[in-house]
Parts: C-alpha cells; sequence; structure tokens
C-alpha cells in the first residue's frame, strides 16, 4: 500500500516550487495577452511569449491557470494538496494531448515540442509537489513515519 507523507518536513519548499510554476504561467498567461492582442481565439500565427509559442486562448488558459496555482501553493491545508495534484494531472494530460495534434488542425492552444515540454516539466514538478504537500495531525503523521520506518527494517513487510 502507498503512503503520501503527512507533514513532510520539506513541504514549505514544495509550495514554493508551486508557487513558482503559478508565477511563471501567470507572466507568460499576461505577456501572451499582450503579444496576441487583436489576434483570433485560436489563431496558429508565429506569436511567441517568454519564448513559448502562444494564442489567445492558451494565453487565457494560463492566466486563469496560474492564478489557480497560485492560490493552491498558498492554501496551508489539504485543499493545496488537491490543487497541486490536479494541476499536475492536467498539466501531463494536456502535454500529451497537445502532443498527438502538435501539426494538426487540432493543435487550438498553438503549443509547439518547446511547449509541450514545459507542460510536462510543469506537471511534473506540480504534482510531486501534491505528493508532499498533504496536511494531517501530528498524530497521524508519526504513525505513517513509524510504519515507513518498522516497514522498511522488515524483510519479510
Amino acid at each position: 500500500m502507498a503512503h503520501i507523507p503527512i507533514n513532510h518536513p520539506a513541504r514549505p519548499l514544495y509550495r514554493v516550487l508551486s508557487g513558482l510554476v503559478g508565477l511563471y504561467i501567470l507572466i507568460f498567461g499576461i505577456f501572451g495577452l499582450v503579444e496576441t492582442a487583436g489576434n483570433s481565439l485560436f489563431g496558429r500565427d508565429d506569436v511567441y511569449a517568454l519564448g513559448l509559442r502562444t494564442n489567445l486562448a492558451f494565453s487565457l488558459v494560463s492566466v486563469l491557470f496560474g492564478i489557480v496555482i497560485l492560490i493552491g501553493a498558498s492554501q496551508r491545508g489539504n485543499l493545496g494538496h488537491f490543487m497541486n495534484l490536479t494541476a499536475g494531472v492536467v498539466f501531463l494530460v494536456v502535454g500529451l494531448v497537445m502532443l498527438t495534434v502538435l501539426q494538426t488542425e487540432a493543435n487550438i492552444l498553438n503549443f509547439s515540442v518547446a511547449t509541450v515540454v514545459v507542460s510536462m516539466i510543469f506537471g511534473l514538478v506540480t504534482l510531486a509537489t501534491g505528493l508532499y504537500d498533504k496536511v494531517g495531525p501530528p498524530a497521524r503523521a508519526e504513525a505513517e513515519r513509524e510504519y515507513r520506518r518498522t516497514a522498511s527494517t522488515d524483510p519479510a513487510g
């Protein structure tokens, strides 16, 4: 049975990493909105913001998603834990979907290979953040640590 660590000592570091991802996405979205102002919503133009291709729709989604991730990173309870887990999965799924439609007309968010790579990296970072920022009562965290310690020293277990 897998155990998600509770009250992990590096929880503040993981929240900072998640916040940096959210901040980058928010800034990317804002720059993208400035660069794509006046363009069509799902345009496939050669428009870049912070080194990644974008269009108006992708920039709008980035602003909203960046705000959501920043809210999740600022939450000290398990709401942030679930928001980061969800954001990580969304990044990975969107990255895979956009990779499959990269050279087709279905590439409505104007992704490039670099955008897919960044999406995958951000997905892994936010997923890892979600796995290590779970909060619980100190007694339950101690019980989990004790279980892992005895399971790792028990050759049968």
